[in-house]
């Protein structure tokens, strides 16, 4: 099986042209993304036909799961798709061209500028940012949370998590987030031990991402993330939105804002209104061939 390698921000993903190809896919995730025995990824990341798209992208999670949707994946898979000419586009250097991708979430806008034949930028349309609990989602198990939950966004919950005392905001980005502001260094925050507990927080039926950033200006923001079904990663594209827009909510932040993360800065703008948009750098890294032991 052909496969390419590529990475945003430190957010690393196989790619594979599974348009007439069939696999266990969650199976071959397991394997493939393990760091040892396998290739080593972030995820799994399939481009399949779409009958109203360009493009479909699938996301399996090392752990076998299926994500929703994955920012910095779909900036890969934009790369991926034209440069392999999968996609083609007949746009000249510093000309964008606009692909129509479907993911379990829905369908994202990938807005690509070339550079020669070279994919240089992506910027993507991640949807609008989602409040209600049913929409996140979350389990309205206490009185406390149904009543925060009536005054939708939730942006004050406070929720205890490996003896750790946390005010969080709620919301989805097609994919369901907890983000923490925090006054401390990101670097100093206990996440391998405190991320877990709040991916499989009884509040969350399908678990969740969460973000722990601290505000460094009206501009900036850092911040580091524990992925559902990852764990800590060098960057998260969808996390970075999700800060963003809770950051602007609790008026931290203005409309764009770099979110600084371990493995680069993603800018992301939003105007409280429509999608949020999310721009990065991508690059491959190489490709290959796995022997995929008939999965």
């Amino acid at each position: 099986m052909k496969f390419s390698k590529f990475q945003a921000t430190g957010n690393d993903f196989i790619l594979v042209d599974a348009r007439n190809m069939e696999r266990d896919w969650a199976k071959l995730a397991q394997t493939i993304c393990d760091r040892h025995f396998g290739v080593g990824a972030d995820g799994l990341i399939l481009v399949q036909n779409s009958s109203y798209c360009d493009l479909k992208m699938r996301i399996f999670n090392p752990d076998g799961s299926e994500a929703e949707t994955c920012g910095n994946g779909l900036r890969c898979l934009a790369k991926y798709a034209i440069e392999k000419g999968i996609v083609r586009t007949t746009c000249k250097g510093g000309e964008a061209t606009t692909l129509r991708i479907e993911t379990l979430s829905g369908m994202r806008q990938a807005k690509v500028y070339m550079l020669g034949n070279k994919v240089s930028r992506v910027e993507i349309s991640m949807g609008t940012p989602q409040f209600q609990p049913e929409q996140i989602p979350v389990t309205l198990t206490t009185d406390a949370v149904a009543s925060q939950a009536k005054q939708s966004p939730v942006i004050t919950y406070q929720l205890t998590a490996n003896s750790y005392q946390l005010s969080v905001s709620l919301l989805s980005m097609g994919n369901p987030h907890v983000v923490s502001f925090v006054s401390e260094p990101v670097a100093s925050f206990p996440l391998a031990k405190v991320g877990p507990k709040v991916e499989r927080y009884p509040l969350f039926p399908q678990r969740t991402n969460f973000e722990i950033a601290r505000v460094l200006s009206r501009g900036k923001i850092e911040a580091r993330v524990w992925e559902r079904g990852v764990g800590e990663t060098l960057a998260c594209g969808s996390g970075a939105c999700a800060i963003a827009v809770a950051g602007q909510l609790h008026n931290y932040v203005g409309a764009v804002v770099d979110i600084i993360l371990p493995g680069g800065t993603l800018t992301i703008s939003w105007d409280r209104v429509g999608e949020v948009l999310l721009t990065g750098p991508v690059e491959e890294v190489f490709t290959g061939e796995y022997l995929t032991k008939g999965e």
